[in-house]
């Protein structure tokens, strides 16, 4: 897998190459199309429209049931997303134990809104969750793949401040 995580270069030859050395390393072959759209991904953080189209003619598959896998697995993103990743569980007992105040806290501290999800620097992306199975810690969240517990505005707050301390650092 390709453990690049800085967005791909803008220029278009850039990003066909790119996905050319995926497809390389997947043979070209149309039955590994779901780990072909992970590594592009993770390469790009979402997977732009043209990319797509440019997978489904190096596989010889209609753009369509590219589009389709990518639109029918909840982890694909068709908008670009942040360096951060943060997953807010709005389930019951989030919820009621109120993260809804930790959302507009987060939103209001980075700028965001229901509409606009990512920063403008591609620093952080703001999703709530039906559920991340951690009920006992309730509210949680999840920065990337790190579960952060018993969460109120101020910690996480705190929590996004942290992380922008760590990236400003040399």
């Amino acid at each position: 897998m390709s453990t690049a995580c800085a967005p791909a270069p803008a220029t278009p030859h850039a990003k066909f190459a790119r996905v050319t050395e995926i497809l390389d390393r997947h043979d070209r072959d149309p039955a590994r199309l779901v780990p072909i759209l992970q590594e592009v991904q993770e390469a790009y953080r979402y997977l732009p429209q043209e990319v797509m189209a440019f997978v489904a003619t190096a596989l010889d598959l209609p753009p369509s049931k590219v589009f389709g896998v990518a639109t029918f697995y909840a982890h694909f993103a068709l908008e670009p997303k942040g360096k951060y990743v943060i997953k807010l569980c709005d389930g019951t007992a989030c919820h009621v134990r109120d993260s809804i105040p930790i959302l507009d806290a987060l939103r209001a501290k980075l700028g965001l809104s229901e509409a606009k999800k990512t920063t403008d620097d591609q620093m952080f992306t703001i999703e709530t969750v039906s559920c991340l199975g951690a009920c006992g810690l309730a509210p949680v969240m999840l920065v990337n793949e790190d579960v952060h517990g018993q969460m109120n505005p101020s910690t996480a707050v705190a929590l996004v401040d942290g992380i922008k301390a760590k990236e400003a650092q040399p």
